[in-house]
């Protein structure tokens, strides 16, 4: 079994005199940092703490200048990017649509245009085979089998043209009608073609014939009823 703890044993000797020599060890080590918190700031203090608080200022007007600027420049990018976005969809789309729209027509327009091309040449064919038939070197003899070639050749050239109208319907319009093919006026005839034919004191003198003899019956009556009433 040990001894007893003994307190005197952890007590350093040298250091406890050192300390009773020495006020400075004794004394509170903090009362001079306290004195000086306590001590009002002097005028340069102040000016010194205004110019860093200044600075300090002016250090976060600039950070937050910088910080505008910056989240400008991203809202400019962001709105570019959103307008390429929304343009290249919408170029995209039209564009699609547009293809597809001129193929379709370019096929439509390609196939009327060899359509066209080959009924016009059908047309050009039956046009020269019709202003080949020449009717006056027919002959007694071969008259029935030119008629029969002539009306064969007539027929399919209707048949062509009938074919072709269908097609185009700028065939169908209205066909000019030839000055010498206009029908010709009813001749007039009786006294409306009389009238058109006089001038207007041949028109006075005929006028007068045809009313003279009513003037003469009106007179007539006059006389008869003045003599009847004197």
């Amino acid at each position: 079994m040990s001894n007893e703890f003994d307190a005197s044993e952890f007590i350093d000797d040298d250091f406890q005199a050192a300390r009773k020599s020495s006020p400075a060890l004794t004394s509170n080590p903090f009362a001079a940092t306290a004195g000086e918190v306590d001590r009002a700031p002097t005028r340069e203090e102040v000016d010194s703490r205004v110019g860093e608080t200044q600075h300090k200022l002016a250090e976060l007007k600039r950070l937050q200048q910088d910080l505008e600027r910056e989240r400008a420049a991203l809202e400019e990018t962001r709105r570019r990017q959103l307008e390429f976005t929304t343009g290249r969809q919408e170029m995209v789309q039209s564009l699609t649509r547009g293809v597809g729209l001129l193929e379709v027509a370019e096929f439509t327009a390609r196939r009327d245009a060899e359509q066209m091309a080959k009924a016009l040449l059908e047309l050009r064919e039956a046009h020269t085979k019709i202003q080949g038939i020449h009717e006056e070197g027919w002959t007694k003899d071969n008259l029935q089998v030119e008629l029969t070639r002539a009306l064969t050749i007539i027929e399919n050239a209707r048949m062509e043209w009938n074919g072709a109208r269908l097609k185009f319907p700028l065939l169908s319009g209205p066909a000019a009608v030839p000055v010498e093919a206009a029908p010709a006026r009813p001749a007039e005839s009786g006294l409306g073609a009389l009238i058109k034919e006089k001038r207007y004191f041949e028109l006075c003198k005929l006028g007068f014939i045809v009313t003279w003899p009513l003037v003469l019956a009106a007179v007539g009556i006059f006389v008869v009823l003045l003599l009847r009433y004197r």
